[in-house]
This record gives structure tokens, C-alpha cells and sequence, in this order.
């Protein structure tokens, strides 16, 4: 069994989750600033105003503004063909509004994508990880506004010319579903904001998306944007038809956003639901065809997991991934995620079957307790869920024809979680000395890990023998 050639292997990273320098080079407030820590057990809370009693994991992170040169030498040496990473919306329009942007933000990116480069490495590029401008929150109410609509084209605008030639692969909104349960992340939108407001955020998020996507052709014909898709994907509790059906509504909640980006309309069945429940969305006359004008090139989403739904299924929490049945068949990860390699199969031929599109996975990895002892980490469960997951990769692209063009290592290095805030929830193959609460030397050190997928890239995929 082989990949293409020019596979992309790599990693992906978010701004929030690493950067660090909250308040250094122009940078503004983003949604995720606001967020303090939490744990497995407590959920992040969201503080407008900063309250210096408390802890703001993003504030500090791992220091990869000032360190990202250390830190993409090292994903170098493991042979990363392509880097996924954010560009900070607040560094580079610090309230989202404005009409000037900020040159030092400009800047610093201009250096990332030029070591990227340097090092051999393709940038791809998220131009939203849940780092929304909170002054547009202040201001207008961030995405429930169209306003938003315009301050995004002009962001997107901007970073496509500066990179223009020097980024070719762009993803606008990381996530894009996760307005549906957690619109703060999303989009800067309160957390108790009703279904209504949620689909008109929606709404307006997938017309901006649509039109950036036509702007990035527009500037350069060479320029490929992706939708980007939380990876929810669910296998229904028994053969029952009524647990057939609610796994359907289910899916159907989080699959229209992909079928709006991919297909260029919203789907009868959304259309359906939402005039059942009496939601009219703010629909302009040109929204149609931008809409229309507006498909991605290729599809990228993260896989972490599968979950089970059955007729019972009443809430979903995306951070834990409840809801209300578990899979007898499957381990957990200490977070309670469960481990499904065969889901990664099951999911590619999902997306490939609906779309007919190009894949990339940019998000997949495990977490744990990672203990560092004597410089380094034996984190053999990592390999061999590695391996598992490209075994299954593998499978659907040589069994099942699907056209998988890259496989990117979520949080490569350790970075802070974004579901709970904690340091401690370690992916990555290198380990950062930083804990929870922000303390630490920074200092980087390698995992087992590391050399293992160093030689999965050297393969491309072929050698996956582990090596205790």
C-alpha cells in the first residue's frame, strides 16, 4: 500500500493555543483571551474584562511568538512536509473593525511564512481559529451583525495579497460547525445566545467564507481554500429505525455547514428546519450567488474520535463529546474521548462519498499525562495510535479510492487544550516545560514519539513497525 508522493505529512498548531505575547506588536483581544483555565472536571469561563486573580492560558501559552524559529527547526528534523498554523486575526485588525492594519503584526507573520519556507516546510494557513476580535463583540455583536461580514473580506484581503505566491493553501474558519454548540469559540458570540442568533451567525460566517473563497481565486488562480470541519461523526445506538433517524438529525445539525461550503446553497433539509421552527435568516439578494460562486477546492477536517446516537440522545457537549450512550467497543483516553482508528476510515469515506473533493486530515492526535523523566517522554501509546489511525488512512485510500492529500499531527509540540485550558493535556512529540498555570523553562524537549514519526514521514507511511 503507498501514498502520493507528495503527500503532505506535518502538524497543525492555533495562535491561541501557542503564541503567547497577548499584548505584544499591536496585537487586540481575541475571543479566546478572555477564557480562563479550566479542567477536566470544570468547564473555561469567559471574562470580558481581565481579572488579574485569573489564570489565562493564552496570555502566556508555550512563547512560540518569540520561539517559533526553535520550534519549526524541530518540526523540520522530523521531516514535516507542510505546517498548519493561524494567523491571529487581532494582530493583524487588533479590533476586528478596523480600517488600517496593524504592520507589526503583517510583519511577524511575514517572517513565520519565510522560515516555513526556508525549512522546506508548506505553509497552510487558518485565518480564524476561534481568535475573533472581541471589539467586534463590543461594538456591533461580533458575527450576529453584518457587519462582521465586511471586517472579515477586509482581514482576508489583506493577509492574501501581503502572502500572495508564499501561501497557497488557506482554511478561513477553523471549525466552522462549532457555532452550533459553541458559538464563543466560533465566533465571538455569547454562549447563551439562542438557536436563532446561532444560525443567523451561521449565516453570515458562510456568506463572509463564501466570498473570501472567491477573492483568494480572484487574487491568484493558484490559491487553494478549504472548508474545515469539526470533526463530529456518529454511528447510530442499535438498527432501530428511530435510533437510524435521530443519528441522521443528528449529523445533519453539523453537515450543512460542509454542504453550504462545498455545495454552494443551503440544503432543502436546513431550509426545512428552520422555517419548522420559524427562523428566517437575513438573506440579501446577492447571497444566493456568492454563495454559489463561493466552493472550496478541498475538504480538511479534524478527527479525534466517534460518538453514538440513538432516539435517547438529547444534548450534545462538544467538549466532552456526551451524548448519552458510549461505544462498548472502544477504549478512552483519560478525557473520555474514544479511540477509533477504523472511525478515521469510516469518516474519509463519509466526506469523500458526499463531495468528491480532495481530503486533508489537519487535525488528529491523542493526549495524556505525559511525564518527563531524564529529558524525555516514553510515550509508546502515541506510536501505536499513530499507527493505527494511518493504517486505517491507508485503507481508505487504497481500498476504498479516496483522495487523501495530507495527514497533519495535531499540537505537534505540547500546546494549551482548548476545550479545557489545561497545559497538562499533552499531544504532542515534543514537550514543552509549561505547566498549568503558565510556569516553567519553556524548554523543548524530544518524545519517543518524535523519532517515530520521523520515520513514518521518511516512509511515507510505509514503515509503521514500532520498536519498544
Amino acid at each position: 500500500m503507498s501514498l502520493r508522493n507528495d503527500f503532505f505529512w506535518g502538524g497543525s498548531t492555533s495562535a491561541d493555543q501557542c503564541e503567547g505575547a497577548w499584548q505584544e506588536g499591536g496585537k487586540g483581544i481575541n475571543a479566546v483571551d478572555v477564557m480562563t483555565a479550566g479542567d477536566v472536571n470544570t468547564p473555561r469561563a469567559i471574562t470580558l474584562d481581565i481579572n488579574p486573580k485569573k489564570n489565562y492560558p493564552s496570555h502566556k501559552a508555550i512563547d512560540h511568538y518569540h520561539r517559533y524559529q526553535e520550534d519549526i527547526a524541530l518540526f523540520k528534523e522530523m521531516g514535516f512536509r507542510m505546517y498548519r498554523f493561524s494567523i491571529d486575526w487581532s494582530r493583524i485588525y487588533p479590533n476586528g473593525y478596523d480600517t488600517k492594519p496593524n504592520e507589526e503584526g503583517l510583519q511577524h507573520y511575514d517572517e513565520v511564512i519565510a522560515y516555513c519556507r526556508k525549512c522546506g516546510i508548506e505553509p497552510m494557513v487558518t485565518l480564524c481559529h476561534f481568535e475573533t476580535p472581541i471589539g467586534m463583540f463590543k461594538k456591533f455583536g461580533s458575527w450576529l451583525h453584518r457587519d462582521a461580514i465586511d471586517c472579515f473580506v477586509r482581514y482576508c484581503e489583506t493577509v492574501f495579497k501581503r502572502y500572495n505566491g508564499k501561501v497557497k493553501y488557506w482554511l478561513p474558519i477553523n471549525e466552522i460547525n462549532t457555532m452550533t454548540d459553541c458559538p464563543w469559540w466560533a465566533g465571538a458570540i455569547s454562549e447563551d445566545a439562542s438557536y436563532k442568533e446561532r444560525m443567523i451567525a451561521a449565516y453570515h460566517q458562510l456568506i463572509a467564507h463564501a466570498k473570501v473563497v472567491t477573492l483568494a481565486h480572484e487574487i491568484n488562480k493558484e490559491n487553494q481554500v478549504g472548508s474545515m470541519y469539526g470533526g463530529i461523526f456518529s454511528y447510530p445506538a442499535t438498527c432501530h429505525p428511530d435510533d437510524i433517524m435521530a443519528n441522521e438529525t443528528f449529523m445533519k445539525n453539523y453537515m450543512f455547514y460542509v454542504d453550504v461550503q462545498n455545495r454552494g446553497y443551503y440544503p432543502s433539509y436546513k431550509r426545512k428546519e428552520l422555517a419548522r421552527k420559524g427562523i428566517v435568516l437575513p438573506v440579501q439578494k446577492e447571497d444566493d450567488d456568492i454563495l454559489r460562486k463561493g466552493v472550496v477546492d478541498f475538504i480538511s477536517y479534524s478527527y479525534y474520535n466517534t460518538v453514538v446516537v440513538g432516539k435517547d440522545t438529547k444534548d450534545f457537549d462538544l467538549i466532552s463529546f456526551t451524548t448519552g450512550y458510549t461505544n462498548p467497543y472502544l477504549e478512552k483516553t483519560k478525557w473520555g474521548w474514544e479511540i477509533d482508528p477504523v472511525g478515521l476510515r469510516y469518516s474519509l469515506n463519509y466526506m469523500y462519498d458526499r463531495y468528491q473533493k480532495p481530503i486533508f486530515i489537519v487535525e488528529n492526535g491523542i493526549a495524556d499525562y505525559d511525564i518527563l523523566e531524564d529529558g524525555s517522554v516514553q510515550d509508546t501509546y502515541r506510536k501505536y495510535y499513530l499507527k493505527n489511525h494511518i493504517t486505517e488512512l491507508k485503507k481508505a485510500v487504497d481500498y476504498d479510492g479516496v483522495d487523501v492529500r495530507g495527514y497533519l499531527w495535531w499540537g505537534p509540540l505540547d500546546i494549551v487544550s482548548s476545550g479545557t485550558g489545561e497545559m497538562k493535556k499533552r499531544y504532542g512529540f515534543i514537550y514543552v516545560d509549561v505547566d498549568d498555570q503558565g510556569n516553567g523553562s519553556g524548554t523543548r524537549y524530544k518524545k519517543c514519539s518524535f523519532a517515530y514519526y520521523k520515520k513514518v514521514i521518511q516512509s511515507n507511511g510505509e514503515d509503521l513497525e514500532i520498536t519498544e
